[in-house]
Formats: C-alpha cells, sequence, structure tokens
C-alpha cells in the first residue's frame, strides 16, 4: 500500500511501545462494535420490534433468517476485501453501514407502515420484507464484516504471541457480549427501541473515526514484523508456518472442513439459544431477567477457558481444542434436553462456557496457524459464511421446533446427531501444515 497512513495523524513507526498492542486494543472494540448486529445484540429487541411489527414469532424468526442467509454469500467476498485493501478501509465502511441500517432499524415500523399505505394492503408480507432487508444489512456488516476484519487484523501483527494477546482480546470481548443483552435491555426500557437503535448508531460513527485513525492493516507496512520485531532482526524473525494456503488449497484439507463446521455448529446453537432465550426459560417457568442473567455464568466460565486456551494455544497442538468443542456441544444440547431441571441448567453453562470459550480461540489463532497469513481474509471469509448460514436458520428451527412439537428441547436431538457425525469426521483430523 502506498500510504497506509491516508487519512490519520497516527503513525505507527514512531509508537513508543509496539504499535500491535493498539491495534489489540482498537481491533478488541471492533469486535465489541459489532454486538448490534450480532444475535447477542439483536435478541433483546425481538419481542418489542416484532410486536411493533405486527409479526408473529415464525414471521419474524423466518425474517431473521432470510436477511442473514442472504448476507452469507457477500460474506467470502468481504474477505477477498480484506486481503485487497485491508482491515482499515473494510472496518470502517462496514461500521457506517452498520450504522445506517441501525438507523434505519430504528423507523423499521414507520417505513412498513408507509409502504402498507401506499400498496393499500394490511398485509403481513409488507413489514417482513422491511424487516428482512434491514436484518441482511446489520447482519453482513455486523456479525460478519467488522468482526472478521477486527479480528484478522490483530493476528496479523502477531505470531508468536497469537494465543497470548488473542486471551487478552477474548477477556475483553467475552465482557462485553456478556453485559450487552443488560445494557441494551437498559437503553430499551428507559428509552424505547427505536431510540436505542438510534443511540447504538451514533456510536458506531463515533467509533468509525477511531478506525480510520488507528486501525493499520499489517507490521510489514510500517518495517516491522509480528510480536514488535523489526525487519532488519533475523535473529528474532518468528516463522510458525511452512506454507500460505489459498483458498483453494485450503478447502481440499479435512481440517478446513472440521473447524468451519465445529464453528458453525457453535454459531447454530448459541445463535438460535439467544434469539429466543426469553421464550426458552419462560416455557419452563422462567422469568425474563433470570433468562438475561444466564448469560453472566456462561461469560465467567468462557472467559476462564479462553485465558488459558489461548495462552496454551502458543505451544500445543490445536486438535484436543477442536475434540473438546465437539464434547462441549453434547453437554449444551443435553442441557437443553433437561433445562427443566437444576442439572440441565448446569450442562447447558458449562457446555456453553466452554464451546464459547474455544471459539473465541479457534476461531481467531487455528486459521493463521494451520492456514498462514497471506490469505487470511479469503479463508476466514468462507468459514465466516458458514457461521453466517448457520446463525440464519437456527432461530426459524428452534421457533418452528417449539410451535410445532410444543418444546425447544427437540431440538437436541437435531444437535446431538450433527455432533456424532462431526466426530466421526474428527477421526483423522491433522494440522495441514
Amino acid at each position: 500500500m502506498s500510504n497506509p497512513n491516508k487519512f490519520s495523524i497516527v503513525n505507527p513507526a514512531k509508537s513508543p511501545v509496539f504499535y500491535g498492542y493498539i491495534v489489540l486494543f482498537f481491533g478488541s472494540l471492533g469486535v465489541l462494535a459489532s454486538i448490534p448486529g450480532q444475535t447477542v445484540g439483536v435478541s433483546v429487541f425481538t419481542d418489542p420490534v416484532k410486536d411493533a411489527l405486527g409479526l408473529t414469532r415464525n414471521e419474524f424468526s423466518n425474517a431473521y433468517m432470510f436477511g442473514t442467509f442472504l448476507s452469507s454469500f457477500f460474506i467470502s467476498r468481504a474477505g477477498k476485501w480484506f486481503d485487497k485493501f485491508g482491515a482499515r478501509y473494510v472496518a470502517f465502511f462496514a461500521a457506517l453501514l452498520l450504522s445506517v441500517s441501525l438507523l434505519l432499524c430504528s423507523f423499521s415500523a414507520k417505513i412498513s407502515s408507509v409502504f402498507s399505505e401506499l400498496l393499500n394492503t394490511k398485509s403481513w408480507v409488507v413489514p417482513f420484507l422491511v424487516i428482512t432487508i434491514l436484518f441482511f444489512l446489520i447482519r453482513f456488516s455486523g456479525q460478519g464484516v467488522i468482526t472478521m476484519s477486527s479480528r484478522n487484523m490483530i493476528m496479523l501483527w502477531f505470531d508468536k504471541n497469537r494465543g497470548k494477546v488473542n486471551s487478552i482480546s477474548s477477556i475483553g470481548v467475552s465482557l462485553g457480549f456478556s453485559m450487552s443483552p443488560l445494557v441494551f435491555n437498559y437503553l430499551i426500557e428507559n428509552y424505547g427501541w427505536e431510540k436505542s437503535w438510534q443511540i447504538l448508531a451514533l456510536v458506531l460513527v463515533v467509533f468509525s473515526f477511531f478506525i480510520i485513525q488507528f486501525y493499520r492493516d499489517k507490521p510489514e507496512d510500517f518495517n516491522l514484523k509480528p510480536d514488535g520485531h523489526s525487519v532488519n532482526n533475523s535473529k528474532t524473525n518468528i516463522v510458525s508456518t511452512v506454507k500460505d494456503f489459498t483458498l483453494t488449497e485450503a478447502k481440499k484439507t479435512r481440517a478446513f472442513w472440521i473447524i468451519g463446521l465445529i464453528l458453525a455448529f457453535n454459531s447454530f446453537f448459541i445463535t438460535g439459544f439467544t434469539f429466543h432465550v426469553v421464550s426458552i426459560f419462560e416455557s419452563q417457568g422462567f422469568e425474563k431477567s433470570q433468562a438475561i442473567a444466564i448469560f453472566v455464568p456462561i461469560s465467567i466460565i468462557a472467559i476462564i477457558i479462553s485465558t488459558i486456551a489461548n495462552i496454551l494455544s502458543d505451544y500445543i497442538k490445536h486438535n484436543i481444542y477442536v475434540l473438546i468443542m465437539i464434547f462441549s456441544g453434547f453437554l449444551a444440547s443435553i442441557g437443553l434436553l433437561l433445562l427443566s431441571k437444576s442439572m440441565g441448567i448446569y450442562l447447558l453453562i458449562s457446555g456453553l462456557g466452554v464451546l464459547g470459550g474455544l471459539f473465541a480461540v479457534v476461531n481467531a489463532v487455528t486459521w493463521p496457524r494451520y492456514f498462514g497469513r497471506k490469505h487470511l481474509g479469503a479463508i476466514t471469509g468462507k468459514s465466516m459464511s458458514f457461521l453466517v448460514i448457520a446463525s440464519a436458520i437456527a432461530p426459524t428451527i428452534f421457533s418452528y421446533c417449539y410451535t410445532t412439537l410444543g418444546s425447544y428441547s427437540f431440538m437436541s436431538y437435531i444437535t446431538i446427531a450433527y455432533l456424532i457425525i462431526l466426530f466421526i469426521g474428527f477421526i483423522k483430523f491433522k494440522n495441514p501444515q
């Protein structure tokens, strides 16, 4: 890139500390900035928004599914944009797009009403199409692009210490995600869901300025090496990968598919569970406050697991993490099946906690460790499309399971069957390096 500092007064080459730590801080904030586009951020708005639009739970879930599923077709392209244009510009425009999308979401009921009057109809199809398009925008920009570009940027600035710095990032991100339902619920109860989305939109506009000022694509642009080594210091030039895989080459390995599919499972389960968390717990006699509060112990476990696993990831093989994720999925599935009992709640919390903690490691550290840095955007972009598709179909499947079969617990049979197949595929799993 001819001028990596364009539009910014910050010069990483003159930073008194290794600039990767600045990248770590703002990249972590970038992942947190994606929360309004994540399921954990949308779920708190589910009931008031669907009621305002006059949609049933199934119709609202379907809108979420179609909007998210549509965004999955563009996530892989965003990964290639990352490789071509870098994290700085990709994250900047994604933050602005998410901000505009949230602003439009705040007027979704009014927009729906206007179109209904113009078309002279009271059909549910109009608000359904409106919110579907808006879901596409916030899911593409929030869950997909901002998250991918921010996380990948951090990984590009570190190599030997990649696991350690990701543990620091994961702690802040996990705390932020766990607290977001409480914060968003507070905003909605005090300002209403429309103004709450407008406030979040304003925050993203402000953060986009910090992206331009502090995001940087890779250390080599400033005569630096990952972990803070100088380009001219050959003794400390760490090389952890033998080959930089292209996306085509990566897709030919078993590791790519097993990792992608277990990450997709995490996305599927946590999305479906989070999207309907209030309804899931109410169906078992719990209150809304108790349902939202479950994210706190889950996040505490996730933070502990991710911290330990991130630190150890610099020294041990990552296939053990994938295997533990599969077994954690079994625990969470059994917990959902037995949610009416105390043991079910403990299994659900521990399963989702361990699963989420290891997700933070595998989704960030394992990809560059297994496939190199050169085509990281394309590879993680493709993987992200798996996650987006999984999160797209999850709310609808959970919803129909409840409305058709009368209980969310039947979801466990589907997830357990999936995990058994994934475990069989894991048997010959190995690092492609």
